[in-house]
């Protein structure tokens, strides 16, 4: 939360916005069942219909409650169309892409949320131009010094 509410504005102010990195957003549910793999689909079946952060940031801000009725509460917020959305949600039409993303991230070596990987924004990982991977949510000026030092193409 404390991530979400302080650390993530000013780096989106500071590099996303301004366009020197990309934000790229991965599911990491913990479980394999329950609030975080619901969270998600709520997230994505939100995002099929073009409101995905609308989703993310509204879940975000219920500070840990969550459950079917909070997720359909802001999907009429939202003005999404709701039989659609409750299909999509029941369907669990994304479970497969949210597991692919929680794989991925044991790849990084991640086992809980939230990690980051920052990569030069037209770049993929290789060993000219490596990824940093930040397991946990840190203070503002550590992810600037990583990000200053990955855009001036420095190595650790």
């Amino acid at each position: 939360m404390k991530f979400f509410k302080q650390t993530w504005p000013r780096i989106q102010a500071r590099y996303v916005d301004t366009g020197k990195v990309r934000f790229i957003y991965r599911d990491f549910p913990r479980g394999d069942q329950g609030s975080g793999v619901d969270a998600a689909m709520a997230a994505r079946c939100a995002g099929a219909q073009g409101q995905y952060w609308s989703m993310h940031d509204r879940l975000f801000a219920e500070g840990g409650q969550l459950g079917k009725q909070v997720y359909l509460r802001h999907a009429v917020a939202l003005s999404l169309d709701q039989p659609a959305f409750e299909r999509c949600v029941n369907e669990g039409r994304y479970t497969k892409a949210i597991f692919e993303d929680r794989q991925e991230a044991n790849q990084w070596g991640f086992h809980g949320t939230p990690g980051f990987v920052l990569v030069r924004t037209a770049s993929e990982p290789t060993d000219k131009e490596p990824a940093v991977a930040i397991p946990g949510a840190f203070p503002f000026e550590m992810f600037a010094e990583e990000i200053d030092r990955l855009l001036a193409g420095e190595k650790k």
